[in-house]
């Protein structure tokens, strides 16, 4: 009986994948910073210490870091705070055209009871006139009253109203 050896294919060099190495972030923040600056200090020489100058440099290095990401963090909540502001000025000036719409529906309705009947109001001369009116309409952001006599009031001319003519 001959025994064979096989060759084991997860042995292979093209099946072999290397471990990812994975290191830290990208960028260095500042607990980063503060952790090389505390190292450097446990590992300085004690005959050779850290100079003042290099020392009150990298104090500053690291105040301007902290600065920069307070700006950076407070920035992005202003960013934020004005999408949302944009959003909710959005929703308010749609609620509001949908008001407006619905008030000038109401309007139209109001006014529109008065088909058919008799309206009496003053003229400018401060004469009694009196007419059926035909129709309701609105000119631009006013209502006014439609005649049979070809005239157009205001409602708000109106003195009397009466049924049928």
């Amino acid at each position: 009986m001959a025994t064979t050896n096989a060759i084991d294919s997860s042995l292979l060099l093209s099946n072999y994948k290397p471990t990812e190495r994975k290191t830290g972030q990208q960028t260095l923040g500042k607990d980063d910073f503060l952790k090389i600056l505390i190292a450097q200090l446990e590992h300085q020489d004690p005959l050779n210490p850290l100079e003042d100058k290099e020392f009150i440099s990298q104090m500053a290095s690291f105040s301007t870091l902290e600065q920069m990401v307070n700006m950076s963090t407070m920035m992005q909540k202003f960013i934020d705070s004005q999408s949302t502001t944009t959003e909710k000025l959005t929703s308010m000036s749609d609620s509001l055209q949908q008001l407006v719409q619905q008030q000038s529906m109401q309007t139209l309705a109001r006014y529109s009871e008065l088909i058919g009947k008799q309206v009496e109001w003053s003229s400018a001369e401060g004469d009694k006139k009196s007419a059926l009116v035909k129709s309701v309409l609105q000119q631009g952001a006013k209502w006014m009253l439609e005649l049979d006599t070809g005239e157009t009031i205001s409602p708000s001319d109106v003195t009397k109203v009466t049924f049928g003519g």
